[in-house]
């Protein structure tokens, strides 16, 4: 009996020593896995691997290299949220993107983590898009805004209103000084929305009413802007491949210096700089145009992390979010890829104005950021926008000598078929713009 009592006790000791060496010996890291667009994960290869150094025997963090194309890499991470065992600790995630997967219940509030100091620190522009419900759900990696860029050898100032654009752009196409007066992105896809918020604002209109969440598609200001739009084609002002135009298809244009505007992304900015540039050095940067007494306007763009619903590990994955949107990161990133940062304080950092002089040019934009709609619906409304704007471009024009500032009845006809679809849209989903 003793005998038994004594092996007894002398298992459990062992028991006790194996689980003594079991806790002092090395710990397994935390996994955490963060789903990136290709060139992001590209981008963060570096920070991955000093953050990895940094947290060594703590925190193992791993960018997933998704697809290049904005949509795949949604449908990737929804695929695998409906599976409901999501391989992602964190998504990052494009501005429109928020309110459906808000909505959805997949993401996890930031609120706990990042408080209003943090938000304070944020240039405006890189502050919009990151609330639904009055919740933090997305934390800015980067600021992104609309610019108009302007070529400086060929006028002393930029335009600041439609009808200026429109009369120099004309002018140097018929002068034979660019075969392009104004590049933009007139293709049926997101990038259109983005062109029609800025003219919108710039003619007084808005897309949704922020005080009552109702569309404002049908308005006198919405016809104005369509119809300015397609003027700029009908008149020569912009080529007829615009209608045909992302952004890459308009930067090539303007980087082969035969066009004398071009509305794109802060991106570009450092494209146009490279040695094979034929406008290197000869360009500038300002707002999108705005009828007299209007407030130029600049379309919010920008991608952000946030946290899936279903991370094990949240409080890692937070601290990877924070390593990679943190003001060391933001630098490295606009140094090394261009990106534009998030933080106000380096908008006028000596070494990165040194770098990049049109920095305060972008800083005044994101300080006139305007929104998409932040409904669940966006990516449908957007395509009913897409659809009839598109179809106004490429039809043939009713007049060609049009006055800024008219609507012709085709624009009127196109705005109010993308209001009632849209009203249909949002009464048959029960949803709200």
């Amino acid at each position: 009996m003793r005998r038994s009592i004594r092996i007894v006790g002398g298992l459990i000791g062992l028991l006790f020593v194996l689980a003594a060496v079991a806790w002092s010996g090395p710990k397994q890291p935390v996994p955490v896995s963060i789903l990136m667009p290709a060139p992001y994960a590209d981008a963060s290869t570096q920070l991955v691997e000093a953050f990895n150094r940094e947290h060594r025997g703590t925190i193992q963090l791993e960018v997933i290299r998704g697809p290049l194309e904005t949509e795949s890499i949604s449908d990737l991470a929804i695929s695998s949220l409906l599976l409901g065992d999501t391989p992602f600790d964190a998504l990052l995630m494009d501005v429109t993107w928020l309110p459906k997967y808000a909505e959805a219940g997949w993401l996890e509030p930031l609120d706990p983590w990042f408080d209003q100091s943090a938000l304070d620190q944020l240039i405006l522009g890189a502050r919009l898009g990151n609330h639904y419900n009055d919740h933090l759900y997305r934390w800015p990696l980067g600021a992104d805004v609309g610019v108009l860029y302007w070529r400086k050898d060929l006028m002393e100032a930029p335009p600041s209103t439609p009808q200026q654009l429109s009369d120099i752009a004309i002018k140097l196409v018929q002068s034979n000084r660019v075969s392009d007066g104004f590049v933009w992105q007139g293709r049926q896809y997101e990038g259109l929305s983005c062109n029609f918020v800025e003219v919108l604002h710039g003619f007084g209109g808005q897309w949704i009413n922020p005080a009552n969440g109702q569309l404002e598609l049908d308005s006198t200001s919405a016809a104005r802007a369509a119809e300015w739009m397609q003027s700029l084609i009908a008149t020569g002002a912009s080529p007829r491949a615009v209608t045909n135009y992302s952004e890459s298809d308009s930067l090539q244009a303007f980087k082969a210096g035969d066009a004398a505007f071009m509305r794109n992304w802060p991106y570009a900015w450092a494209e146009l700089q490279k040695p094979e540039s034929n406008v290197r050095g000869k360009v500038g940067i300002t707002l999108m145009v705005a009828e007299p007494g209007q407030r130029p306007a600049a379309t919010v763009g920008s991608w952000g992390l946030s946290l899936l619903k279903q991370s094990p590990h949240p409080e890692a994955a937070v601290e990877a979010i924070r390593y990679l949107t943190s003001e060391t990161a933001q630098r490295e990133r606009f140094l090394n890829q261009g990106y534009t940062p998030t933080s106000q304080s380096l908008f006028t950092d000596p070494d990165l104005v040194a770098v990049s002089s049109a920095l305060p040019q972008i800083a005044k934009a994101l300080e006139h950021s305007v929104p998409r709609p932040p409904s669940p619906l966006y990516a449908q409304l957007s395509d009913l926008l897409q659809r009839q704007l598109n179809g106004l471009l490429t039809a043939e024009p009713e007049q060609t000598n049009i006055d800024v500032g008219t609507a012709t009845a085709a624009s009127a006809a196109a705005m109010n078929r993308v209001q009632t679809k849209s009203d249909m849209l949002l009464k048959a989903t029960g949803a709200e713009a």
